[in-house]
């Protein structure tokens, strides 16, 4: 396991800590933090772990206690169980705040990582100080990404198989070249896509067994939302758009300019539903925020947090 990147980001580099499973079983978490004073919690996206926020720490280290970890099953965190409930990453995050906050944080979550940071809202409201929401897909209508749908209609017993066998090991160059095809589509400026940024955000997969699974579950769940979303079936998503408006936590939305994924229009709407919340359009930038503007996302909260 190569814990270099935790090293040379955060000054204890990599920490653990257990959370509780639905099963009254624990499991593993990684997380960092560096800097001091009001705690700032850092919730990545689908497909992300940590290394997400790498140009976004040290910005927001200089005013903030700042604390990035990996949801369960993805970068460094225990790969779980596949589990078919959605929800339990809600638990999962109030678990961590709980654990690792004396007091009410700020939650920035880019991504899948903003809808689970508003249903924790929802059920626990004096869980955060406040929310600041990136290009949160609150009004989605499918999978936005080629490779999301690919995982998402692979039997999953087929791709237990393919992670067990560790065939990606194997194709990793190639592995590594799809990926970065397809984070062109969330950066404004492909040319800004490293070969040390591929390698970081391919490690887990590549090196850890269960990664890959772990992932496609967390797709054919959220396609199975999305899809009860649609015929009106009972659903995760449904609850949180309805009950926007029970949110007093004071609120920040910020959207990417040129995100392909989820255009700017649905962030215009989820600020309008949101009575105590401010809107802000991040220019020349993609759906992947943190890497796209990390220093306006820190000087968006300086000054948010200034008027709230």
């Amino acid at each position: 396991m190569d814990d270099s990147w935790w090293n040379q980001t955060f000054p204890t580099g990599r920490q653990t800590l257990n959370l509780r499973t639905s099963s009254e079983q624990t499991v593993a978490v990684s997380y960092g933090e560096r800097g001091e004073g009001l705690p700032v919690i850092l919730a990545h996206g689908v497909g992300s772990w940590s290394y997400g926020w790498r140009h976004a720490i040290a910005p927001l280290s200089q005013q903030f206690r700042t604390i990035c970890f990996d949801a369960v099953g993805h970068g460094f965190s225990e790969k779980s169980e596949p589990s078919k409930k959605p929800d339990r990453q809600v638990s999962e995050l109030k678990q961590i705040v709980e654990q690792l906050c004396d007091r009410a944080p700020i939650i920035v979550a880019q991504s899948l990582g903003a809808l689970i940071a508003l249903a924790a809202a929802l059920e626990s409201p004096n869980l955060f100080s406040h929310l600041v929401l990136i290009n949160a897909p609150v009004f989605v209508e499918k999978l936005p990404a080629w490779w999301m749908n690919v995982l998402a209609n692979l039997p999953i017993e087929m791709v237990r198989g393919i992670d067990r066998a560790r065939w990606v090991k194997f194709v990793a160059p190639t592995f590594r070249s799809l990926t970065q095809f397809a984070r062109q589509e969330v950066v404004a400026n492909p040319a800004s896509i490293t070969e040390e940024d591929v390698y970081w955000i391919t490690y887990p997969y590549v090196e850890f067994p269960g990664a890959i699974a772990n992932m496609a579950e967390e797709l054919q769940n959220a396609l199975r939302e999305i899809e009860n979303l649609r015929n009106n079936r009972p659903n995760l998503i449904r609850p949180i758009q309805e009950n926007l408006g029970a949110i007093a936590c004071p609120t920040l939305v910020l959207w990417g300019e040129r995100d392909r994924w989820f255009p700017v229009h649905h962030g215009a709407k989820l600020h309008q539903n949101l009575p105590n919340s401010r809107f802000q359009i991040l220019p020349n930038c993609g759906h992947d925020a943190a890497a796209d503007a990390p220093q306006e996302i820190a000087a968006a909260i300086s000054s948010f947090l200034a008027h709230f």
